[in-house]
C-alpha cells in the first residue's frame, strides 16, 4: 500500500488517540490504525470507522464513560 498524500510505502499501525468534538468538549478516542510514517496520513478501515460511529453515538445517548484528563483554555484578551 502506497501513501495516496506522499506515495511513501512506508505505512504501518499504530496507536493514536483520535479526536472528536461534542459542543466545546472534546473526547479523545484510542484507536490503532495505519499510519503513513512519512506524512502521517491517516487510514481507517470498516473496524475503525465502527468503532467511531459506536463512540459517537454512546456520547450522544450519555452511554459512555468518560474521565476529564486536562483543560481548555481560552485568552480573553491579550
Amino acid at each position: 500500500m502506497k501513501c495516496v498524500i506522499c506515495k511513501s510505502s512506508d505505512i504501518q499501525l499504530k496507536m493514536v488517540e483520535e479526536e472528536m468534538k461534542s459542543g466545546t468538549d472534546i473526547l479523545l478516542v484510542p484507536m490503532e490504525i495505519l499510519v503513513c510514517k512519512h506524512c502521517g496520513e491517516r487510514y481507517y478501515d470498516r473496524k475503525a470507522m465502527r468503532k467511531i460511529e459506536d463512540v459517537r453515538s454512546k456520547l450522544h445517548q450519555k452511554e459512555l464513560e468518560v474521565k476529564e484528563v486536562g483543560k481548555v483554555l481560552r485568552a480573553l484578551s491579550l
